[in-house]
């Protein structure tokens, strides 16, 4: 049986006012003045995501499909799964469909639910769903104008590799192939 978490303490923090120094159609910046809780003032940024993220591990005999693309905040080519956007009032699940059709051209016959994230809850408040796509048909894909996609197949294995090298880096990425990786393991898929 798993040890349950202890309550969560009542939040000491105090927002006195927002201010919102920027806004586009994908997010929002905030500066808030606070009380910290150790009783002094500061201002703490937060960045407000207008959609949820998802991702999407497409897994077929022991090997998955991940998608490289240059992340203009990096400025550097980032190799992830499938991952996206999904604006609220979309089913995260056909935004999951949406996303691995555009990205890799694939359409899964099972998504499955492996878990929800927050993806940098220091700064900001997104959250997202991960899922596992397997049953996979090929198509053509439907690239963003931001996206400079290509593709690569690959073993879990070798992604652990690629993971423990430094040379995957995407915080969803990561926690999908470990993920999958443990399920491989327990013996939960083949």
């Amino acid at each position: 049986m798993t040890k349950p978490l202890p309550p969560s303490p009542p939040n000491p923090w105090v927002t006195k006012s927002t201010e919102t120094v920027f806004e586009n159609p994908w997010m929002r910046v905030e500066a808030n003045p606070v009380r910290l809780p150790d009783g002094s003032d500061g201002v703490y940024g937060v960045v407000r995501f207008k959609n949820r993220a998802v991702g999407i591990i497409p897994y077929q005999d022991g090997h998955i499909w991940m998608v490289g693309q240059t992340r203009y905040a990096l400025n550097q080519y980032s190799w992830e799964i499938p991952e996206g956007g999904v604006p609220e009032g979309e089913d995260m699940v056909n935004a999951a469909r949406r996303e691995l059709k555009e990205e890799t051209g694939f359409t899964a016959d099972t998504l499955t639910h492996l878990f929800d994230l927050h993806t940098s809850n220091s700064i900001t408040d997104e959250w997202g769903q991960i899922y596992l796509a397997t049953g996979l048909t090929g198509g053509d894909t439907a690239p963003e104008a931001s996206e400079d996609i290509t593709q690569f197949k690959l073993a879990v294995e070798d992604a652990i590799t690629h993971i423990e090298a430094g040379r995957i880096t995407d915080c969803m990425t990561i926690a999908a192939i470990y993920k999958l990786r443990l399920l491989q393991l327990s013996g939960e898929l083949d």
